[in-house]
């Protein structure tokens, strides 16, 4: 099988980044990055992805999809929006988490994430160590991030970590970083990639899936 059938069957299965399926039209703007960041933090507990997105679907659905809208709902209120995306063995914990991580970047970054980039120089380890500052984001919250983020950061690209690059082993990809970045044509690409291949890292039915389709 040839890397670039790999590829296109890949990216045709599974090449939708987590931020478009939770309806984030991502930009280099303050909206779309909070929304990011509140989806990395969803996301980062254990639980499936799938809840984490609806969770986040229905946060933005109530008007949190801002901090100053975070800010000003309720803590039942965000417990209630959770509850809707059956986010719920952690839906009181988060609730508390998204309050105060909306507390903290309207107060040190006047809400708008590209002041933290702009903080840590735009180098990536930087700005992973700024994002860990926030309530429920931890190492492998930073690292969807800047997953999803290096589609419109060209700054922190390519972030490829160990789940994406455990995914790419799995189909005969290149497993070192430079290498396999090669293979995308852009940075929304890269961002596509990198989902695709956690997805697969999480499933050998996916695998299979991808192997079968790039055979034909």
């Amino acid at each position: 099988m040839a890397k670039t059938d790999v590829l296109d069957a890949l990216l045709d299965r599974y090449g939708r980044t987590y931020a478009a399926e939770a309806g984030i039209k991502l930009a280099d703007q303050p909206k779309p990055l909070y929304q990011l960041l509140v989806l990395a933090t969803l996301l980062s507990a254990r639980i499936s992805a799938d809840v984490a997105v609806a969770a986040a679907k229905e946060l933005f659905a109530a008007g949190y999809g801002t901090p100053k809208g975070m800010r000003e709902a309720s803590w039942q209120d965000r417990v209630d929006a959770l509850g809707r995306g059956h986010y719920r063995r952690y839906d009181e914990r988060t609730a508390t988490m998204l309050g105060d991580a909306a507390d903290l970047i309207a107060e040190r970054w006047q809400g708008d994430l590209r002041r933290l980039r702009e903080e840590a120089g735009g180098q990536d380890k930087r700005i992973a160590s700024l994002l860990m500052e926030f309530p429920g984001i931890g190492p492998t919250g930073a690292d969807i991030f800047l997953r999803e983020v290096q589609a419109v950061w060209p700054q922190v690209a390519p972030h490829l970590d160990k789940k994406v690059l455990d995914g790419a082993g799995k189909l005969g990809l290149p497993r070192r970083a430079g290498s396999l970045s090669k293979l995308a044509h852009s940075g929304d690409e890269l961002a596509r990639l990198s989902a695709a291949l956690v997805r697969v890292s999480r499933s050998k039915k996916s695998v299979d899936a991808v192997k079968s389709a790039a055979a034909h």
